[in-house]
């Protein structure tokens, strides 16, 4: 069940360093809020996938599960139950406002990795 896969630890590191650029220099009502949100499920795919060697849809369906919770906690305002509302960290890991586009967006994120990892294993077939 564990393997490390450098290929997959590197587009982690890519997507993270994404995620930092567009929450530094990115202050708009479009890729701040929504591609940001599609691209953390898919950096979040990434890093499982750089441990573990799961089937795609059991690694797709854990971080779906895992970011619906992460929003549902925000709903819960769970930051502020938690007394972290000073703390920058936490209001930016946990978030502090619930969205049902949220939802949609991690969603969109999944079917991306579904249609990225479908051609992946498609050329993949091609060159054997």
């Amino acid at each position: 069940m564990l393997k490390f896969n450098p290929l997959y630890l590197a587009f982690t590191v890519a997507l993270f360093i994404t995620e930092i650029l567009i929450a530094l220099f990115v202050h708009d009502r479009f890729i701040r809020p929504y591609l940001g949100d599609v691209l953390v499920v898919i950096l979040l795919y990434c890093f499982v996938k750089s441990f573990f060697n799961l089937k795609v849809r059991t690694a797709a369906f854990f971080v779906l599960a895992f970011a619906f919770t992460i929003e549902f906690l925000q709903f819960l305002n769970i930051v502020e139950k938690l007394n972290l509302e000073k703390s920058k960290l936490a209001r930016t890991v946990i978030g502090t406002s619930f969205s049902w586009l949220d939802l949609l967006t991690y969603i969109i994120g999944i079917a991306i990795v579904f249609a990225a990892e479908k051609y992946r294993h498609q050329n993949n077939e091609k060159t054997k």
